[in-house]
């Protein structure tokens, strides 16, 4: 209804997309009409092992589903430094094939980091482009999302590629992000552990949003300037205890 209205402009969804198969038409009914996919590799042992239980072509089907419902699809992948990098162009050219542009996501020291070499692992996205360059014929794009991507055209498939940089381009002071987990809890910088929890104000004053928007803008006053992630000086900083999985997409 608040699409009937204009008082959204669309709604979108990220997704791991294991469960798109069953969904994508309800979505699509729900007004979805476009869907961000992670996926980063399209080797299957591999997608088990970083996922540690996925299968890869389980979310093959559910990419083929969103299509077929009419959903656009776009692919996210992590940039990951001795993991996909043999997949780079592997990756853009199955998405040129399949029409759905490609976003490249710097890796972020989030989680239980204590067993996985996070700085081994950092793939600086200028050396990622910088490949991509020798290639393809890169066009730089204005266009935004309303997200920190940046974004160019190959010219020889016509497929947009993004850049999202949190290291190499701190893009902190435009951010315009916050991110409401499935348990009321509004976090206000995916980089900081600071965090509203809203379950409070919606339990205690049933009927009432006066409170709940009380503990929204003052959440709101409370967003920092930016990240502390850091990995210039061969050391992981700033690290987050958070798993990605927590917060969603």
């Amino acid at each position: 209804r608040h699409l009937e209205s204009g008082a959204l402009k669309e709604l979108t969804l990220t997704t791991n997309g294991s469960q798109m198969e069953r969904f994508a038409g309800d979505l699509y009914a729900a007004g979805v009409r476009r869907v961000n996919i992670s996926l980063d590799t399209l080797d299957d042992q591999k997608f088990a092992d970083i996922t540690r239980w996925g299968r890869l072509p389980q979310v093959l089907k559910g990419i083929d589903a969103a299509q077929n419902a009419g959903l656009r699809v776009k692919i996210n992948t992590v940039a990951l430094k001795g993991f996909n990098e043999d997949e780079l162009f592997t990756l853009t050219e199955w998405c040129a094939s399949r029409d759905m542009d490609l976003t490249f996501i710097e890796v972020m020291p989030m989680g239980d980091i204590g067993n996985e070499d996070r700085l081994g692992q950092y793939w600086k996205l200028s050396d990622l482009r910088a490949r991509l360059g020798e290639r393809f014929t890169l066009t730089e794009l204005t266009e935004r999302s309303g997200g920190p991507a940046r974004y160019v055209r190959l010219e020889e498939t016509g497929q947009k590629i993004g850049f999202i940089t949190p290291l190499t381009h701190n893009f902190c002071e435009s951010c315009n992000r916050v991110r409401l987990t499935c348990t009321g809890e509004l976090y206000m910088c995916l980089g900081q552990e600071d965090m509203a929890d809203l379950r409070a104000p919606l339990r205690n004053n049933p009927g009432s949003d006066t409170m709940l928007e009380a503990a929204i803008r003052a959440a709101i006053t409370r967003k920092p300037k930016g990240h502390d992630f850091d990995y210039s000086r061969q050391t992981v900083d700033g690290r987050v205890s958070r798993h990605m999985s927590h917060t969603g997409g």
